[in-house]
């Protein structure tokens, strides 16, 4: 099990995080995008500010750039990185994708498969012709030719950020690794077996992944109020992130034994009382997502996601000064080597 870094590079404090988490020995670092900064520029800063951590996009959202953009700017970050980047893809929501980019949210998962296969067709240097379902290069009935790519052929591991059982066995079935999040590691098959299943289909097996789940950190010993406070975290996830209609993440939480309380989560904020929806979400969902309490707690925490499976751990860090945030990273790293160390215990993922 590996230690990855959540990041927010947009001011010096976020830069000097990452520097001296790539100096700790972190193994990657990952931005995200939503509607506001994008995923690609600030890693080609940290590319010439780091040494050695992989830096991965966390994620780039299908359909703000076409496949081939996606490509150009992979290969770009692969090379100034020599050989760090990670491109993770996620097809985002209608609510970003309609409203932000302007982009119908169709056949996501269809999209995904085109965009991959697309987007390893150029960087391995071979001529780009497409005939999908979604895109069809070059343009039937135009003056566009089938080119290569001008830049040489790279390799670039694909992560997916997928939830929903179909976007997992794609997973399973294409990609290098998993982007997951609304992940509790006692409920790991939820997502772990539809991987599996696509991985296997493809004549591949689930360890060809890299399977990564977000946590956040948090040293404390009032375990109660800090469960607590990230519980009421999820009230936006769950009356915000999506519409009354399509929410992925509560789906997923639905899947996880959690359908009553995101349901009513999701009312009472669509309602206006926010508090009241912050209150309403389980204290259990704001624990077994993280990783918080004492050492002891955390390290037992830790050989849960290790038992499942879990190759790396997206960690977000709480706030303070660079000493602190350095100094607990530190902490959890030696927790990781020392639970690594252990003999694990038999896989569970159901």
């Amino acid at each position: 099990m590996r230690v990855g870094l959540s990041a927010s590079p947009y001011t010096k404090a976020g830069v000097d995080l990452i520097v001296g988490a790539d100096s700790l020995g972190v193994d990657s670092v990952w931005v995200a995008e939503s509607w506001g900064y994008d995923a690609f520029t600030p890693l080609g800063y940290l590319a010439a500010r780091t040494k050695r951590v992989r830096l991965g996009t966390g994620i780039a959202q299908l359909g703000a750039r076409t496949p081939a953009m996606l490509a150009m700017s992979a290969m770009s970050l692969q090379a100034l990185s020599e050989g760090r980047f990670l491109l993770g893809i996620g097809a985002s929501g209608p609510q970003v994708m309609e409203g932000w980019h302007g982009v119908k949210f169709t056949a996501p998962v269809q999209r995904t498969r085109e965009t991959i296969e697309i987007v390893r067709v150029i960087t391995r240097g071979e001529r780009l012709a497409h005939d999908g379902e979604v895109y069809k290069l070059p343009l039937p009935g135009g003056e566009g030719r089938s080119i290569r790519s001008a830049a040489r052929s790279v390799d670039v591991p694909i992560y997916i950020a997928a939830l929903g059982p179909a976007n997992l066995a794609l997973t399973g079935e294409l990609a290098d690794g998993w982007i997951g999040t609304s992940f509790l590691p006692e409920s790991a098959g939820v997502f772990f077996d539809p991987i599996r299943r696509g991985a296997e289909a493809a004549g591949r097996s689930l360890g060809d992944l890299d399977l990564t789940v977000p946590v956040r950190l948090e040293f404390t010993d009032d375990v109660e109020e800090a469960a607590r406070r990230h519980a009421s975290g999820y009230a936006f996830t769950f009356g915000a992130m999506g519409s009354a209609q399509h929410n992925f993440y509560n789906d997923a939480f639905s899947r996880q034994g959690f359908g009553d309380d995101v349901r009513e989560v999701q009312r009472l904020w669509l309602q206006g009382d926010r508090q009241a929806a912050q209150d309403r979400v389980p204290v259990d969902i704001g624990f077994k997502t993280n990783l918080l309490g004492s050492r002891d707690m955390v390290t037992e925490r830790l050989r849960l996601y290790r038992d499942v499976g879990v190759t790396t751990l997206r960690v977000g860090l709480t706030a303070g000064d660079l000493d602190s945030q350095l100094e607990s990273l530190e902490a959890l790293l030696d927790l990781v080597d020392s639970v690594n160390a252990e003999r694990p215990a038999p896989t569970q993922t159901t």
